[in-house]
């Protein structure tokens, strides 16, 4: 079936007390305004985006991961409204999939239904146990009748139990017919899509309702309605990823983006993040660990350790209170308390407590590369650049600012001075 798709989010937000645009703000690591994006792009590469509100930073924010994707800027002074929203637009295709950019839970699966199947207007309807607050959509041998307001609802129509989601399938025939002939002559002045409804049905169109679950056709207009959809997509996420073979422990502690990726079979302890574009292969990722925008492979991290974005970590050991940055490990064992920052470290090298690699003179980055079999003792100072060669032995609380050549030993350290009596003398016995 040939589906053009037209998303609206132009709408500003009030609700959610922000400067940024309501659509931009994430769910599990990407613009809810993306998921929506995503989710069309399974259905069609024909896809309008309609802003208005900030539309130039929204524009911008979607041209920086897609392409393809048309936008028309809704004159919100002119024609306010959703109905506003889709007048002077124009399609490829003979269907028109109308979407929200604020309802970041739909999936492919759950517009099949929407898709399928004959009608003049495909309507998603909720059947909500408490459906105060919405309007009612009166159904009558399958067919949409109208949708009434709640407060224009007689007594009878308040105990109906469908709702309108405020998606529709709508042959573009329709809307070339009905978005001209909208008007704004209602409380707000505003030109609404649903009028179109009562349109079709007077003309004898068929309008078909879809039963659709609420849960993936929530909208989130505020900060609350926000962390509820987080948490909703992070179910999904973890769930998808435990029926894949990830173990977790505690899994409702966890957070994961949802461009993370897993292979093989990782473990993740409770409190653990995994952030950003992280690909993580067979590892163990310990209690409240940080993994972001990094990779891990045959390896363990933590408990309470941080792999910072760039990092690329194989067959390695990372225990707790160590920092990754931007550095490349192989067969490297770093127990604890260490900051490793842009260093490339080869196989078989130990990393000892309270070492540091001093990667930032105030103005610039410097690497630190250190080679095989290199064993750097506790509380060493690695002041980049530098270049550290195998089988080289770094002595305990020495600050390394040169290279140090193959089977070299590196120590650096004030003569110890020891003064007898000096408990006594100073104490007193």
């Amino acid at each position: 079936m040939s589906i053009s798709v037209v998303i609206l989010a132009a709408g500003q937000g009030t609700r959610m007390k922000s400067t940024k645009p309501k659509v931009l703000h994430e769910i599990s690591g990407k613009a809810m305004l993306f998921h929506a994006i995503d989710v069309s792009k399974e259905i069609t590469d024909d896809i309008t985006v309609v802003l208005s509100h900030q539309y130039e930073r929204v524009e911008s924010a979607i041209k920086e991961s897609y392409q393809g994707i048309k936008f028309h800027k809704q004159d919100t002074e002119l024609y306010p409204g959703t109905g506003g929203a889709m007048k002077g637009l124009s399609y490829q295709n003979d269907k028109v999939l109308i979407l929200n950019g604020d309802m970041p839970l739909i999936t492919p699966q759950s517009l099949e239904s929407l898709i399928d199947g004959d009608g003049d207007i495909h309507m998603s309807v909720i059947e909500m146990d408490d459906p105060t607050g919405y309007g009612r959509v009166v159904i009558k041998d399958s067919r949409v009748l109208e949708i009434v307001e709640q407060k224009d609802c007689t007594s009878k129509q308040l105990n109906i139990a469908t709702v309108n989601a405020g998606i529709y399938l709508i042959k573009k025939e329709m809307l070339d017919k009905y978005i001209p002939a909208l008007d704004n002559n209602n409380a707000q002045s505003e030109y609404y899509l649903t009028d179109i409804i009562k349109m079709a049905v007077d003309d004898g169109k068929i309008i078909k309702p879809v039963f659709v679950k609420e849960e993936e056709f929530k909208g989130v207009n505020s900060k609350l309605d926000l962390a509820k959809a987080e948490e909703i997509m992070q179910r999904r996420i973890r769930e998808s990823l435990m029926m894949a073979g990830v173990t977790m422990r505690l899994p409702e502690t966890i957070y994961i983006d949802i461009r993370a990726r897993f292979e093989g079979e990782s473990i993740l302890e409770s409190g653990v993040s995994i952030l950003g574009h992280s690909h993580i292969i067979n590892s163990h990722i310990k209690s409240n660990s940080v993994v972001e925008d990094a990779t891990v492979r045959d390896s363990d991290i933590g408990p309470m350790a941080r792999i910072r974005p760039a990092s690329d970590i194989a067959d390695t050991h990372i225990g707790n209170f160590v920092e990754v940055k931007k550095s490349t490990l192989r067969g490297v064992k770093a127990g604890h308390l260490s900051y490793l920052g842009d260093a490339t470290i080869d196989r078989g090298s130990n990393i000892g407590a309270g070492v540091i690699t001093c990667n930032y003179d105030g103005k610039s980055k410097y690497q630190t590369t250190i080679g095989k079999n290199v064993f750097v003792g506790s509380d060493s100072q690695l002041v980049a650049p530098v270049d550290i060669a195998d089988d080289v032995l770094i002595a305990a609380g020495t600050t390394v600012s040169k290279d140090v050549a193959k089977g070299e030993l590196a120590i650096s350290r004030v003569p110890l001075k020891r003064v007898a009596g000096f408990f006594d003398k100073f104490f007193g016995k």
